[in-house]
């Protein structure tokens, strides 16, 4: 059965263990370097789920074609269907781990609820986690979380970024505005709220919460509230979905301005938008990395793998907002293994030392350039206590056929986020009795 074939199969009240790279390789254990994939290709939120998939699973297979794998290493990629439930990204996790022909190089859950639940077991099983714009925005003290990544950036910063992008917007000041939040009614909703409370403190605008139940078809008295009694200044939206796309619609159904609702990164895709037609142009949202296929690695994708009738999704999807975040996401993964290959051999590594690649996962310009990226993502810089990395957003608007950039580069404001981080993850270590990592004594 083909890939394309497996992705036809209905999901069963059984759990689907898809191998995806497979090789007479496989059969000599140890040989190969096993990525695990927690991904969703069924459920309310396959039409976000499936392209951010396929341009993780194509940037690992293009490089076992173009590369034979990392550094002559090759990969085995095996992914289970989560279907964004907490309860099955767990089952996937425990079916998972111990699936591959070498230790798992690292986990992306791709849903902040599952991240939450995933903590605790990572931890105990000394396993890297990277949550790339998702999940405890606090896990970015590595003194606390050991094995949690958030790089390149975090809600708090992309909600600090958000007020930014809107302060200048407004000449400077907030004072007396009207912002509203609405949000999905969960972890992933709920993260930025303390932060967008701390700044409306700061800032002096008036913070008001709608909360939409999953998956969010159900929005119409929402909007009617934000557009004719509340009648913000600007809108936020943490969605995911299809509840991204009903917002769009539903808010362009009761007159409100497009230029002044913004979304999340999870929040600005192709699927949000095209549903609504014309009511969605100058409809805004963050985003952490570019769009398109105007970049070598990407055209190496489109050449190893789609012109070969390899491709693990449709050839129209590859260059599009989360395809293109599916990309970055394997790239970040690929270069902390890279990155510990220098340290502890080219081979498959262990968690424990992919983790010590993460926490010397320094990705500049230049190498970006090298990896057929340029310009494609900001510079990543990690730690040991720094599991962020600082990364900046820009604000994106929608024309009616593609993104385009509405702002330029916005760096998050890390001398009040680093504390607040700190604070959060404290208080965590306190309830869980956790000692913090003395990092001095790991260089």
């Amino acid at each position: 059965m083909t890939f394309r074939q497996l992705l036809a199969v209905p999901a069963a009240a059984t759990l689907l263990t898809v191998p995806l790279f497979d090789s007479p390789a496989l059969a000599q254990e140890g040989s190969q370097q096993y990525f695990p994939g927690l991904q969703y290709r069924s459920g309310p939120y396959a039409p976000s789920g499936i392209p951010f998939a396929n341009g993780y699973a194509d940037y690992l297979a293009m490089l076992n074609a173009r590369d034979g794998g990392i550094n002559g290493v090759t990969i085995h990629y095996e992914e289970c269907d989560t279907a964004y439930n907490n309860d099955r990204g767990v089952e996937c996790y425990e079916r998972l781990k111990d699936a591959g022909p070498s230790e798992p190089a690292i986990w992306s859950p791709l849903s902040t609820g599952i991240t939450y639940a995933l903590i605790p077991r990572v931890t105990q099983d000394e396993a890297p986690m990277l949550s790339m714009g998702y999940g405890r925005a606090d896990a970015s003290d590595g003194r606390v979380f050991p094995w949690i990544f958030t790089a390149p950036i975090t809600y708090w910063a992309g909600a600090d970024a958000m007020i930014q992008y809107i302060q200048q917007e407004e000449g400077g000041s907030l004072e007396g505005k009207k912002i509203a939040l609405v949000y999905h009614d969960s972890a992933y909703g709920r993260e930025p709220i303390a932060t967008l409370e701390r700044l409306a403190e700061e800032e002096g605008y008036e913070l008001s919460l709608f909360p939409v139940a999953p998956p969010g078809l159900e929005q119409k008295a929402t909007w009617l509230q934000v557009a004719r009694q509340l009648r913000p200044d600007w809108t936020l939206m943490w969605g995911w979905g299809v509840m991204n796309s009903t917002a769009v619609q539903e808010a362009a159904a009761v007159g409100y301005p497009m230029d002044r609702f913004i979304g999340i990164w999870w929040s600005g895709t192709e699927p949000d938008v095209r549903p609504s037609g014309d009511a969605g142009v100058g409809y805004k949202s963050l985003n952490f990395h570019a769009t398109g296929t105007d970049f070598p690695a990407i055209q190496d994708i489109l050449s190893h793998l789609y012109d070969e009738g390899e491709g693990y999704g449709e050839r129209e999807g590859v260059g599009e907002v989360n395809y293109n975040r599916g990309v970055l996401n394997a790239a970040l993964a690929v270069e902390a293994v890279r990155t510990a290959q220098a340290e502890f051999g080219e081979r498959p590594l262990t968690g424990k030392e992919v983790r010590w690649g993460m926490e010397n996962l320094h990705i500049s310009a230049e190498r970006w350039e090298e990896l057929g990226l340029g310009e494609f993502a900001g510079a990543v810089d990690l730690s040991c206590e720094d599991h962020e990395g600082g990364g900046s957003a820009y604000v994106q608007s929608w024309n009616g056929t593609a993104w385009e950039p509405a702002s330029d580069w916005i760096q998050p404001r890390n001398d009040e986020l680093r504390p607040a981080y700190e604070t959060s993850a404290a208080q965590y270590a306190e309830e869980q009795g956790i000692e913090l990592r003395d990092c001095s004594q790991e260089l």
